[in-house]
């Protein structure tokens, strides 16, 4: 089994959820007493999101070049981000890094395509939704049209994250405010909708959706453990 490289932490209430995936595909692959090999940085949110609006996309970059370099010193055979964020700076920190990223979107897109869906929604941060990383790869690697909610909806799905969810805070009010943005999503032509914030499936769970939803985190969990098994 390859040992996996996690940067978790971003939040840690959806790592924690990493981590079980993790362990019970490795155990329900190979048996009771199996679990997965895997080096895990957890990194304090709250210093990450001031480094970020303080000095930007490139010092976070470095950041996590720094901490990648960390993990593979320690044994990581291959890295990947528990956030769909942060993939903004994937390309750079496997270069610097020297170690294969298993990218969130490609686990996602290849499950979009898989369903035969050729244009999806996509739910995430403001910078998920806004910057071209997410969708171009989608677009590029997988023939997947994305589109992203007008304004209004764009701040609130934002809003919701970074005020609740990432502290593990999961209200009704937000839940159907979520569900009514995928309802004008689908409206605009979504046959399927993303949920491009690994802790937007906890928010949702066993909320009825008119069209297929693909949960990011357990898409790339399930990659990560073909990756490491194979």
């Amino acid at each position: 089994m390859k040992t996996m490289g996690l940067i978790g932490g971003l939040s840690w209430s959806s790592t924690a959820v990493y981590y079980r995936e993790l362990n019970e595909r490795v155990q329900a692959r190979l048996g009771d007493r199996h679990s997965a090999r895997l080096v895990l940085w957890s990194v304090d949110f709250a210093e990450h999101l001031r480094l970020h609006d303080t000095e930007g996309w490139p010092a976070v970059a470095e950041e996590t070049v720094d901490i990648g370099l960390r993990l593979r010193a320690a044994g990581a055979e291959f890295l990947m981000f528990c956030v769909n964020t942060l993939h903004l700076v994937a390309d750079q920190v496997e270069e610097r890094v020297g170690l294969p990223l298993l990218h969130i979107a490609d686990a996602t897109g290849a499950a979009v395509a898989g369903a035969g869906l050729k244009r999806v929604s996509l739910l995430g941060t403001r910078h998920t939704m806004r910057e071209a990383f997410y969708r171009d790869r989608l677009a590029v690697n997988h023939g997947i049209e994305v589109i992203v909610p007008e304004k209004t909806d764009f701040q609130t799905v934002d809003t919701i994250i970074y005020e609740e969810l990432v502290v593990d805070r999961y209200e009704d009010s937000s839940r159907q405010a979520i569900l009514e943005i995928i309802g004008r999503q689908v409206a605009a032509g979504a046959e399927g909708i993303i949920l491009g914030c690994t802790e937007l499936p906890q928010l949702l769970a066993d909320s009825p959706v008119a069209v297929p939803t693909f949960d990011t985190l357990r898409l790339h969990a399930e990659a990560a453990v073909e990756e490491a098994l194979a």
